[in-house]
């Protein structure tokens, strides 16, 4: 009898293992529940953390996936989606909750692609940048004719249009020269943004990013920087304003990879709306001042992203499988684009790191820095490439690399310390060189143990 009772309890796991995966809208505890069962199965390789709080004091939660949690490995190069910015689109933060559960699962299952990008990538997921937002979405519900309640947070802001206006700099520096890269925030930029915003900036400043992709709906298109046109342009407006960063190549092959592996996003057609290839400069679209997309490329390391991945902001629960399953594989192919390009250490002539040297490709105007660990991560398109590595203090290095299609070149730098102004031969004690007609001189003698310098003319 007790044979027959363990085969009983078998089955029943087997069949509670082969249930299907039951799709559908998450509250907020919901979603804090979802993410804490992800870390409680696979309590080894994810860290549930919160970068802030909302105007509402709900977490801002960050779901992290990592062979080492909690710790960034040199060389190992960040990642992150961020969803539901605007609460009433909130596929992107169900495509989130479900990758979450996903990335999970396959691990356990000893995946080899997942286990690759897990053991190689420090993922951070955050399935809602917007909570408070999200809930007066939820509570209207799909079938309400609001078509814009819940899109702000609870001050009645818009949080992509709250980030400071870095683009009118880099415009002006064009123009009149200058920098298009790690641009300095004004001094009371904590003031003027609100605290969704104001966390995920601090967020983004406290981890070297390299790529990221932030999730939106209403549309279905990959969408790239600029954002913000030279002149400002309303949706709907068709004349070409193409607004192209440094790296607008590179770009729009990251807008392909998801678009081609999206399940539908490539044909172009969606929404009443055609884009070719399913992609599309933002600028071009319509311009946007201030700005998640563009912030992130001109203040941080990070190459990010807008994806716009449903005609219906609020999708109806059944259809959040299908979603889901033309969303999935473009998901995974985004994250594995973060190992392309070159990648490498920063050192000093004692091995020691070098944060914030300066990496440059000639022929693109936007530089990357290294790290705190002095670890750097440039993307790039393949092709040969002349690189620099400059710090203060330290003569610079060039290299020519030739990059491949696939794992990103391991390229090393080892800096020389400048030698000081007043260690120049021929110097004066403040690093003032002496002038020509008073340099010293040597005599020459055949004997030069019996060489000496001739007094200086009076």
């Amino acid at each position: 009898m007790s044979g027959l009772l363990s085969v009983f309890l078998h089955l029943l796991l087997l069949c509670q293992l082969a249930a299907p995966v039951t799709f559908r809208h998450r509250r907020y505890d919901d979603l804090v529940r979802t993410l804490y069962k992800v870390h409680n199965e696979c309590p080894h390789i994810t860290r549930v953390y919160s970068v802030g709080r909302s105007v509402k004091g709900r977490h801002l939660y960050v779901l992290e996936f990592s062979d080492y949690p909690g710790i960034h490995e040199p060389l190992e190069p960040e990642v992150k989606y961020v969803g539901n910015m605007h609460g009433n689109e909130v596929l992107g933060r169900e495509l989130l909750l479900q990758l979450s559960e996903f990335l999970c699962e396959e691990f356990r299952n000893a995946n080899p692609r997942i286990l690759r990008l897990v053991q190689d990538t420090r993922i951070h997921i955050m399935p809602s940048m917007n909570p408070d937002g999200y809930e007066v979405a939820a509570a209207q519900g799909p079938d309400a004719s609001g078509y814009l309640v819940g899109r702000n947070n609870a001050n009645g802001v818009d949080l992509n249009r709250n980030f400071p206006d870095l683009n009118t700099y880099i415009y002006y520096n064009e123009k009149y020269g200058g920098p298009n890269h790690h641009l300095p925030l004004p001094d009371n930029w904590k003031s003027q943004v609100e605290p969704e915003t104001r966390a995920v900036i601090q967020w983004i400043r406290s981890l070297n990013f390299v790529l990221s992709a932030n999730l939106h709906g209403g549309a279905v298109v990959a969408n790239y920087p600029y954002d913000k046109s030279l002149e400002h342009r309303f949706r709907g407006y068709r004349r070409t304003a193409n607004t192209p960063t440094p790296d607008d190549k590179l770009f729009q092959k990251l807008a392909k990879v998801y678009s081609y592996a999206h399940g539908w996003m490539h044909h172009g057609w969606n929404c009443g709306d055609y884009f070719p290839d399913g992609i599309t400069n933002g600028a071009s679209w319509y311009s946007l001042s201030k700005g998640m997309q563009d912030f992130n490329y001109l203040h941080t390391n990070c190459f990010e992203i807008t994806l716009e991945l449903s005609c219906d902001k609020f999708p109806r629960q059944e259809e959040l499988q299908r979603e889901w399953l033309g969303n999935r594989e473009a998901l995974i192919q985004f994250l594995e684009q973060v190992h392309h390009g070159i990648k490498g250490m920063v050192l000093d002539e004692n091995n020691n790191y070098l944060p914030k040297a300066v990496i440059s490709v000639s022929g693109i105007n936007h530089d990357v820095t290294s790290g705190d660990h002095g670890d750097y991560f440039r993307l790039l398109l393949p092709g040969t490439y002349t690189v620099t590595a400059t710090a203060p203090g330290f003569d610079p290095k060039t290299v020519t690399v030739t990059v491949g299609p696939g794992e990103p070149k391991r390229v090393d730098f080892q800096l020389k310390r400048s030698i000081p102004p007043n260690r120049v031969p021929g110097a004066a004690p403040g690093g003032r060189l002496l002038p020509k007609q008073v340099q010293p001189r040597v005599a020459k003698r055949k004997d030069t143990e019996m060489a000496a310098a001739e007094s200086l003319p009076e």
